[in-house]
């Protein structure tokens, strides 16, 4: 019986030791299962966005393929229509003049492009030419041309294109655009022609977008190739297409295959049709070349998800490991310990089990504390032999707070569990901040943890605080604005009231970084804050957007009223000047816009969107002022916006010139140097004043790339006068105070003068007051490195600025050009020219030589003379001139009538105010 009992027991716990492991196996093997179903997850998503990115990539092929041909199609309407005019005036002309018109001249005039591309020819009815803007080089009959048998044996006056071919007279390519001649009786009398070398429609700057086997070419419609423009590794090839395409419709696009070209490369091609030409514009792009960033996409996908599934492997190996581990300890501590025990002792969340007490009703009106362990007594500040055995209504001093807590603990008893985290509010005993509680029904009560979290929340909203503040001044962000407005809006809403939204931007503020450095920026940034804080009531609030704008909420304002009160005091308050620095008093007033809701929007964005409008508004209506927003500002900022566009795009598309006005010796006349002042040369306006376009490019920044294409046109210039053999002079360039803070100034001009093969001291740079403001030391090292080339430097505008006496002392400058506005007070009496004499005197101290601008009438120079200035330039002299007008002025070298020529030996009444000045 012994031996069977102890078989028994052994069976029994053998049979508890299989159940155990078949529970376990389960867990176990759902490891494996979740980590094949992942693994397959991970490179199901891999390949589709595999795929979706080749899509991608293809269409936007499709799309540039598209958008160039149609770009080359617009490209090549302007040059084409150039020509089709050429031929109708020509022919016109032809038949006005009776046969005597002579292009050589017309060309010597300028009346057609000098290009080394186009040449225009007549030619008479037997095939000779009568007159040509090429020279010839053979007699040769045209009369067995195919365009001359085409015009005579048809009476068409259309213009004809033909096919690309061997020029008699330029021994060039060229694709001949020619119209029949008719004499009076309506017969045929020769044909005007225009030549073009197939390079003058291959100017397309589109490199980059072609690639290295793109290509674009203008066809005729029966698919005859006029000219090309192709990538680096097909330039060589003398066809793209291993036969003719045939391009069925005006435009479209389609991918082509590889056996479709010489080089073997898919290709996606795209075509456009030249407005009322039989041309076509046709694009095409290597699809190989599209898709190369698909190969290293593909490569990094799958080495991701191969690392991810890796991933999948060890945490599938962690899991049945630690699953097995698990499913082992439970087993044993199911067998080793209580449900509560050690456990609670040794962890850090507070441990209490309460037992609820009834009334009569079997209603619950409190609780005893049955157990707790040390944690949870610390909590209140208690010994856990303190705490065990007492009510919990004798724990809590306030009768009122308790009854609060009863209706939470009743709660939780009623619906099984209760999960929460708070503050603890003044009347609690619990000796923390933040508190996570977690309530569950037991048979006799409430089983509780409680935690203190009063460290992760404080940390939680340090974090906040700095997601939601300004760093620089302490103010609430863009973040904060975007979380706090819609919540707002709908309390104005709810309330049936309106809220206001200001849009505060400082006028100027980018002055004081470009002349004092971002460290006063910041300084007077902190300052604008203060004082707007200052100027609301506590309950509206400011948020710094970024840069010098603010934004101000003013909710539930009496009326529009209150709202411009609002803004009035806040151009008062930054109106008050600013200490930067603890030395510099600077005054940078604020431009406002105003938008209100409901009536200007009743969203986030549209609301933003209104107030930044009228804020755009208000600067143009002079700044240090305010503007509501009203419907029509959004066409005036439209308006301001396609202007910046425009002048964006004659920057990258060249459509500026320069003029060159002379600097002569106030003495002889003699021309000493030229200003080279920039012109826009609008296509459909024509020229745009300069005074339209610079204050915009100073606005937008864009004056640092329209400076550059300056410096480039400048000494390009040169060099063409120089293969001339002219007699050079100087030609000084205007630096802007935002061209000259970017800090590449010497390196560009270094550049540009070793491109063009320019000496130094023909080039002069012209720098306002304002560059000289702000960190002394880069300021004198950017001067030095320019001097160090050999390059005189001037200022501009003397006068108008910041001028100062020390500013001169501590740079090293050649030449002071003294403001217009001081030239035209030479006319009103003896006051103008003392003040004149004084400048003069003080730069020739400084061994500077002085130029005065302005100069308009020969009374101005008298006295100017008079005073010893060394140089004049004015409309008295030249206005500015195009490089081909001045050219002559070169030659000339004096610019003065004779009469004009300073006598420096016999000193007049102006001469003795002169020596007087000088004495005092």
């Amino acid at each position: 019986m012994t031996v069977i009992a102890h078989m028994r027991g052994r069976l029994g716990r053998e049979a508890a030791e299989l159940g155990f492991l078949r529970g376990s196996l389960h867990i176990i093997l759902a490891w494996p299962i979740a980590g094949l179903l992942l693994a397959a997850i991970i490179w199901s998503v891999t390949f589709y966005q595999l795929g979706e990115a080749g899509q991608t990539l293809r269409q936007n092929g499709v799309t540039e393929a598209t958008s160039l041909s149609r770009a080359y199609a617009e490209q090549l309407s302007l040059p084409l229509e150039q020509i089709d005019q050429i031929t109708r005036n020509l022919k016109y002309y032809w038949k006005r003049s009776g046969g005597a018109l002579r292009l050589d001249e017309q060309l010597r005039e300028g009346l057609y492009p000098v290009s080394a591309l186009l040449y225009v020819t007549i030619i008479d009815r037997h095939g000779e030419i009568v007159t040509s803007t090429l020279a010839r080089k053979s007699k040769n009959s045209l009369a067995g041309r195919d365009y001359f048998l085409t015009h005579q044996n048809s009476s068409s006056n259309e213009l004809l294109i033909s096919k690309p071919s061997i020029g008699l007279g330029s021994g060039k390519t060229v694709i001949r655009f020619s119209r029949r001649l008719n004499a009076d009786d309506g017969s045929f009398d020769g044909v005007v022609m225009v030549s073009v070398e197939p390079a003058y429609f291959a100017t397309f700057n589109v490199d980059a977008g072609l690639g290295e086997r793109g290509f674009l070419s203008m066809r005729s419609s029966d698919g005859v190739v006029l000219a090309r423009k192709s990538g680096e590794s097909i330039r060589s090839l003398a066809t793209v297409f291993s036969s003719p395409p045939a391009f069925e419709s005006a435009s479209g696009v389609i991918t082509m295959g590889k056996e479709k070209f010489t080089d073997r490369q898919s290709r996606v091609v795209a075509w456009q049709a030249v407005k009322n030409y039989p041309l076509l514009a046709v694009a095409g792009l290597s699809e190989e070349e599209m898709l190369l960033p698909l190969q290293k996409m593909s490569r990094e996908y799958q080495t991701l998800a191969l690392a991810r599934t890796m991933v999948v492997l060890i945490f599938v190996m962690i899991g049945m490991f630690l699953s097995s581990r698990l499913a082992w300890r439970k087993h044993q501590a199911a067998q080793a310990r209580e449900v509560y025990g050690i456990a609670t002792e040794g962890g850090s969340e507070g441990f209490f089990m309460w037992r609820a007490l009834r009334d009569r009703n079997g209603m619950v009106v409190d609780f005893v504390i049955a157990d707790c362990n040390e944690r949870g007594a610390s909590l209140y500040g208690l010994n856990k032999s303190e705490l065990l055995g007492r009510r919990l209504s004798t724990v809590y001093d306030s009768r009122a707070y308790f009854e609060q807590l009863m209706q939470t603990y009743i709660s939780a008893m009623e619906a099984g569990f209760y999960e929460d985290e708070f503050p603890i509010p003044p009347e609690s005993p619990l000796k923390m901040t933040w508190l996570h509680r977690r309530m569950m029904r037991s048979n006799a009560g409430l089983v509780l943890t409680l935690r203190d979290i009063s460290e992760s929340k404080a940390h939680e909203q340090a974090l906040s605080s700095m997601a939601n503040s300004d760093a620089l001044t302490a103010l609430p962000n863009r973040h904060w604005l975007m979380g706090f407005l819609p919540f707002a809006i709908e309390r104005a809403r709810s309330s049936h009231t309106i809220l206001a939204l200001l849009f505060v931007d400082l006028d100027d503020f980018k002055n004081i970084n470009d002349t004092m450095g971002h460290a006063a920026g910041d300084e007077l940034l902190q300052a604008a804050a203060a004082r707007l804080r200052s100027v609301i009531r506590p309950a509206d609030h400011v948020v710094r957007l970024g840069g010098d704008e603010f934004t101000i909420i003013l909710e539930h304002p009496e009326n529009a009223a209150a709202v411009e009160r609002v803004s009035k005091r806040i151009i008062a308050a930054l109106r008050e000047p600013f200490l930067l620095a603890g030395q510099s008093s600077h005054v940078v007033h604020a431009s406002i816009g105003i938008s209100i809701f409901p009536k200007d929007g009743d969203d986030v964005e549209t609301l933003l969107k209104h107030a930044d409008i009228a804020m755009y508004a208000a600067k143009e209506n002079g700044k240090a002022s305010y503007q509501f927003f009203q419907p029509q500002l959004s066409q005036n900022l439209i308006g301001r916006l396609n202007s910046e566009q425009a002048l964006r795009a004659a920057i990258d598309g060249d459509e500026f010139e320069l003029h060159y006005q002379p600097r002569v010796d106030a003495a002889s006349g003699e021309l000493r140097s030229m200003e080279a002042l920039v012109r826009w040369m609008h296509p459909q306006r024509g020229m745009v004043p300069p005074d339209e376009f610079i204050p915009l490019a100073e606005e937008t920044g864009l004056i640092v790339k329209l400076g550059e294409l300056v410096i480039e046109k400048a000494c390009s210039q040169l060099a063409r006068w120089k293969a001339e053999n002219l007699p050079l002079v100087p030609v000084s360039i205007n630096v802007s105070p935002r061209q000259f803070n970017h800090g590449n100034i010497a390196e560009l001009f270094v550049w540009h003068m070793k491109l063009h093969g320019i000496d130094p001291s023909l080039v002069e740079i012209e720098l306002t007051e304002s560059c000289m403001m702000g960190d002394d030391q880069a300021i004198s090292e950017q001067l030095a490195a320019i001097k160090s080339l050999g390059v005189k430097l001037l200022i501009d505008d003397f006068g108008t600025g910041y001028s100062s006496l020390s500013q001169l002392q501590r740079r090293d400058l050649d030449i002071l050009k003294v403001d217009k506005a001081f030239t035209s007070t030479l006319d009103s009496g003896k006051e103008g020219e003392v003040f004149f004499m004084a400048i003069i005197s003080m730069a020739h101290v400084l061994n500077m030589s002085v130029v005065a601008e302005g100069v308009e009438t020969l009374e101005q120079l008298r006295v100017l003379q008079a005073l010893s200035c060394n140089e004049v330039q004015g409309y008295f002299v030249s206005r500015p001139l195009p490089a081909g007008e001045i050219s002559q002025l070169m030659r000339k070298r004096y610019l003065f009538p004779e009469a004009c020529v300073a006598l420096r030996s016999t000193p007049g009444q102006n001469g003795n105010i002169a020596n007087g000045a000088l004495s005092l």
